[in-house]
């Protein structure tokens, strides 16, 4: 154990004799966050750790999904729940998107992480774990922030022809999404969503679990927006009331880019008059990718 583990580990131990123990607390999360701290503090505490997290997960989604794409055109069990199951996601479609996405990440994302491990010191880490209504309340709030940011600049971009021929273009290239289109985007439109998912916690003061388990949800359902696959367990078919689009409505917006400007939410597509029912349905066929 490092002296630095070892002096968080007994700064812990202090304060629980003094009353603040996690039984008055987080008695749901505080023994996972009390074994992650004893096991692996040193990892959790390095500025490269919310990098490594969000790029494994979203590699590890889009590879799930990237496996259904390839079995869907013989598995019809698959192709059923695929929005466009007459059009089936390409090797070259494959190769395309994750070609843009390594760019990406070779040339702006590798850099900044090592530029902050570097120059950032480990992170601190609280010795109590969040409740669990914190730990949720957390996470949607920060899924509030992130949905108006991202309507606002996606109008934007939008309505500002050189702003969109200049960094959004090119995520619109396919107008019928796949799982890998998530990250085909613009160097500047990967800052905007990463500088926004870094910097919205730290707004809303949220504990650093909180925080990781919004970038990993986060990840997931950006993923799921442009999987091309509406499963009856999807977001869109969990949340009542239409309240959130999902992969039918953003699957929409590739083909009406004038529609659905929110990436999660519907309210403010509700309240700017950019939402309109989805035309398409699963078992109906497609145009040409």
């Amino acid at each position: 154990m490092s002296t630095g583990r070892l002096l968080r580990t007994l700064s812990c131990v202090s304060d629980e004799d003094n009353g603040t123990s996690w039984q008055s607390n987080g008695i749901f999360l505080q023994p996972a966050w009390d074994y992650l701290q004893q096991n692996h503090c040193d990892l959790l505490a390095s500025p490269l750790f919310p990098v490594v997290l969000s790029i494994t997960t979203y590699f590890l989604v889009v590879s799930l999904y990237t496996m259904l794409d390839l079995l869907a055109p013989t598995w019809p069990c698959i192709n059923r729940y695929r929005l466009h199951p007459d059009t089936p996601v390409t090797w070259p479609d494959i190769w395309t998107t994750l070609g843009v996405t390594i760019y990406n990440h070779l040339l702006y994302i590798f850099p900044a992480a090592v530029a902050q491990w570097l120059w950032r010191p480990p992170v601190p880490l609280p010795c109590e774990a969040p409740t669990l209504c914190s730990f949720f309340l957390g996470i949607f709030a920060c899924m509030i922030v992130f949905d108006s940011q991202y309507y606002l600049w996606h109008l934007l971009h939008h309505r500002v022809p050189w702003l969109y021929h200049m960094f959004h273009a090119v995520h619109h290239r396919y107008h019928q999404p796949f799982s890998l289109v998530t990250q085909y985007m613009s160097g500047w439109e990967l800052f905007s969503v990463g500088f926004w998912t870094t910097i919205d916690p730290l707004l809303l003061q949220c504990h650093c679990l909180t925080t990781w388990g919004f970038m990993v949800f986060n990840i997931y359902i950006s993923t799921e927006d442009h999987c091309g696959y509406d499963f009856p367990w999807s977001m869109n078919n969990v949340v009542p009331f239409g309240l959130w689009g999902g992969a039918p409505k953003h699957d929409a917006h590739h083909r009406r880019p004038n529609t659905h400007f929110a990436p999660f939410f519907s309210h403010w597509d509700w309240l700017g008059g950019t939402d309109t029912p989805p035309t398409h349905h699963p078992l109906q066929g497609s145009k040409s990718r």
